[in-house]
């Protein structure tokens, strides 16, 4: 170890702050984050490292500090400054998967549109999608349910859609702002868990068609219920409990770690993410600054809940995220959050197997 570094170990503060550790050409190599930057610092170069953290130690000839006022506010700027600047050794979320949105936009005759982008415009955001044709198949359901507006918005001869059915009807009559807020908020209720009052909505409207000798309408109404019943289906319901909540958990070994978020809608799993990679650090914290980083991505929505393990800090994610963080302790929360860290072992255990398959065909 040079001189020098050995010098600026014996004067770490006992505060909370970013590191950063530099080569010998003063190229940034990794950045973190410790709310006591004394002991994480010292642990790189006191303890015996392997893997990639022995190989980050190797090349640190020089280190510098960022204090800050508390933990919550060095995780906000390590993930600034990881961005910024893109060390080769942190984690970075290479985003090779985007989810599908339902939106509403925000104009004078809003309508609805899938999209993989989520932009501050002032819309209304609906996801995440796995699939797109599940997707699809929703976004066709809401259009006939809850028409918004199908076509240019511009007033004269009737678009086709709204001789479907599935336009408001800019285009034939004066559609006020009352009319496509009460539209706007069916939809919101019906993504909201509001599936299973839709279909009694529906079936009381078929019976009374059909009571009044309007077949051909009971026809159409009855087509929109397995439209819906398609829609549901394809959604295996595994909580009674309809909140939408992400569900994070992890588990780590021989320096590599699995990160599992699944994505809860209507208490169904929806859709997920995972990632394997090489870490170096503490664990627990690296996990806290991706999750911290998943979410700050601006095509990944903030769920109204987010379940974790208690090897995570809830506080400090709730503050940094700005939602509420818990850690489940029994029931279907709990049950939840074992089949995510089970899905994280069977990642990492995948991992390590192909790992080996290719060791032992290289050899």
């Amino acid at each position: 170890m040079k001189n020098k570094l050995k010098e600026k170990l014996q004067t770490l503060p006992e505060s909370p702050g970013c590191y950063i550790y530099r080569d010998k050409n003063g190229d940034i190599l990794y950045i973190g984050k410790s709310k006591n930057l004394k002991k994480r610092v010292k642990s790189y170069f006191t303890k015996t490292q392997s893997g990639k953290t022995a190989r980050l130690v190797h090349h640190i000839v020089d280190f510098e500090l960022i204090l800050t006022d508390s933990e919550q506010e060095a995780l906000l700027l390590e993930m600034t400054l990881i961005m910024k600047y893109q060390p080769p050794y942190n984690v970075m979320l290479k985003e090779e998967i985007r989810y599908l949105y339902i939106k509403i936009t925000n104009e004078q005759n809003p309508h609805l549109e899938l999209t993989k982008e989520i932009e501050k415009d002032g819309g209304h955001y609906f996801g995440p999608y796995a699939s797109r044709y599940m997707a699809t198949e929703t976004l066709e359901l809401i259009q006939k349910l809850y028409p918004l507006c199908h076509c240019s918005g511009k007033k004269g001869r009737p678009c086709f859609y709204y001789h479907l059915g599935m336009c408001i009807g800019p285009c034939a009559r004066n559609v006020s702002p009352e009319e496509y807020n009460d539209q706007i908020k069916k939809i919101k209720q019906f993504l909201n868990g509001g599936q299973k009052a839709v279909k009694r909505e529906i079936k009381e409207r078929m019976q009374n068609q059909m009571e009044a000798l309007e077949f051909e309408r009971a026809k159409e109404t009855h087509a929109l219920l397995n439209i819906l019943d398609r829609v549901t289906e394809k959604q295996k319901v595994i909580t009674r409990d309809f909140g939408h909540r992400d569900i994070v958990h992890f588990v780590g070994s021989d320096n590599y770690c699995a990160v599992q978020i699944f994505f809860v809608r209507n208490g169904a799993i929806v859709g997920r993410t995972a990632k394997v990679f090489e870490y170096t650090g503490e664990l627990s914290e690296v996990v806290e600054s991706y999750v911290v980083q998943f979410y700050m991505h601006p095509n990944h929505l903030e769920p109204k809940e987010l379940l974790i393990p208690d090897t995570l800090d809830p506080a400090l994610l709730a503050k940094t995220l700005d939602i509420k963080v818990r850690i489940p302790k029994k029931g279907e929360k709990k049950a939840l959050l074992e089949l995510v860290h089970e899905n994280a072992k069977s990642a990492l255990e995948a991992h390590f197997k192909m790992v080996a398959y290719k060791s032992k065909v290289s050899e």
